[in-house]
C-alpha cells in the first residue's frame, strides 16, 4: 500500500510539474534587428528612396516611377550579390561597384544631366539621407 501511495504521489507531482500552471516559462528574449552594411536592404527602401528623390529633385510622376523601377532592380541585384559573395570580399565589392555604376548611368538618363548633377551634390544627398532616416523610424 505504501508503494502504491508513493507512485501515486510521484505521478501526481510529475504531472503537476509538467502542467503549464506550475511551470514558470522564461519569456522569449527580445531581439532587436540591427542593419549592417552587409544586411540585405528592405524591400521598401527602393520605393521610399524614389519618393524622396522625386520630391527633392522635383521629378515628374513618370520619372519617379522610372527611378523606382531602376532602384528596385538595383536593390534586387545588390541583395543577390550579398547572398552570393562573402561579406566585404573583393568579389562582393567589385559586384556592388558594377551595380552602382550601372544604376547611376540609368538614373542620369531618366532624370537628365542637370538634375543628376544636383543629386550628386553633398547638400542634396544629406537632405535625402535625413528624410530616409525619418521614414525608417
Amino acid at each position: 500500500m505504501r508503494s502504491i501511495r508513493f507512485f501515486l504521489v510521484l505521478s501526481l507531482s510529475l504531472t503537476a510539474a509538467s502542467c503549464s500552471i506550475f511551470r514558470r516559462e522564461k519569456p522569449a528574449p527580445v531581439v532587436e534587428t540591427v542593419r549592417t552594411t552587409d544586411s540585405p536592404a528592405p524591400p521598401t527602401a527602393a520605393r521610399d528612396l524614389a519618393d524622396v528623390m522625386g520630391t527633392e529633385l522635383q521629378l515628374t510622376p513618370d520619372q519617379t516611377v522610372r527611378v523606382r523601377t531602376i532602384l528596385n532592380g538595383t536593390l534586387s541585384e545588390s541583395n543577390a550579390a550579398k547572398e552570393k559573395y562573402a561579406p566585404k570580399s573583393p568579389q562582393l565589392l567589385a559586384e556592388l561597384k558594377r551595380i552602382n555604376i550601372s544604376s547611376q548611368q540609368q538614373l542620369r538618363t531618366v532624370v537628365g544631366p542637370a538634375k543628376f548633377k544636383l543629386l550628386q551634390t553633398k547638400a542634396t544627398q544629406q537632405k535625402i539621407a535625413a528624410e530616409m532616416q525619418q521614414r525608417q523610424k
